[in-house]
């Protein structure tokens, strides 16, 4: 018989649609707290968990294991969405973590690369004209063009990619979808890797837009390593992920004035306040060149 741990998993995959990602990151939180409550009472019986034994764990995460209130919040939140399934299966009764806030910190700003540092790299990666360098500059051109997240990039299907219309569409959390338009650049790469996949590997149509070398879809990891690799070549920014240049997008747009609202609809963020963090971002830059350039600094 599957655990609730195991048949929550599968609710987030099946019912929620949420990333591997995310279910592999929930997974780990909630078998974490499942460990710390055997620790204390030799198992772990969801439905006899007190709000105490929550807080515990939060003491004991910051000051035994020296982890970030930031990182904390991320797994309480994956025990507060536990419990809510929980709830809603009548397994338990009562939710221990109705009486949990999260705690306070002071929200990092999001890592990007700099218009002319992606300039440079777009100029760099059209050496490789391989199916999988084609690929690789594709790859990079799509996160920073459209502004997706990993996960959406790597289910994308041939039919999600108009080269027509000139849009993508993209599902992403809760299984929302939006169409996103791209420019003549894009469109002309997308066509020479549709172009180079038929002919290298004979697939006209694919599982999957993006494939491997094999005509096999796109792994997780071998995304981290095209992005990780590329950005390495401009920048020496110590985080270099796919969720950068969903960053760098955003503060592209906003740097040449795009509308706040617009930009909130093309990343898919259900809160404008999700995006008011690029504002933030754009203020630093500004800061700096004034830094950097005013006689009177």
């Amino acid at each position: 018989m599957e655990s609730w741990t195991d048949l929550f998993l599968d609710y987030l995959t099946a019912e929620r649609n949420d990333s591997p990602h995310t279910v592999v990151g929930y997974g780990r939180d909630i078998r974490e707290f499942q460990a710390f409550l055997e620790s204390l009472y030799s198992s772990a019986d969801w439905t006899r968990v007190r709000a105490e034994d929550v807080r515990e764990w939060i003491i004991y995460l910051l000051d035994e294991r020296n982890i970030s209130p930031a990182s904390v919040n991320v797994k309480l939140s994956a025990l507060r969405s536990f419990y809510r399934y929980l709830r809603l299966t009548g397994y338990v009764n009562i939710n221990p973590m109705e009486k949990i806030a999260s705690l306070k910190t002071s929200r990092p700003l999001p890592y990007f690369v700099r218009e002319s540092e992606m300039d440079r790299l777009l100029e760099l990666t059209l050496e490789d004209r391989s199916l999988g360098g084609i690929r690789d500059r594709l790859v990079i051109m799509m996160l920073y063009e459209t502004g997706i997240r990993r996960s959406e990039l790597l289910g994308l299907k041939d039919s999600d990619v108009d080269t027509v219309a000139m849009q993508v569409k993209v599902t992403g959390k809760r299984n929302k979808q939006r169409i996103i338009p791209f420019g003549n650049e894009l469109k002309e790469e997308i066509q020479a890797y549709l172009c180079s996949r038929e002919s290298e590997l004979g697939l006209k149509e694919a599982a999957a837009f993006f494939v491997t070398d094999k005509g096999m879809p796109l792994t997780d990891s071998l995304l981290s390593s095209i992005v990780k690799d590329n950005l390495s070549k401009v920048t020496t920014i110590k985080k270099k992920s796919p969720h950068v240049l969903r960053h760098s997008f955003a503060t592209a747009m906003l740097n040449n004035k795009a509308d706040l609202t617009s930009i909130q609809k093309l990343l898919g963020h259900e809160s404008v306040a999700t995006t008011e963090i690029y504002t933030h971002v754009s203020f630093e830059e500004l800061k700096n060149e004034y830094k950097n350039a005013h006689p009177r600094k």
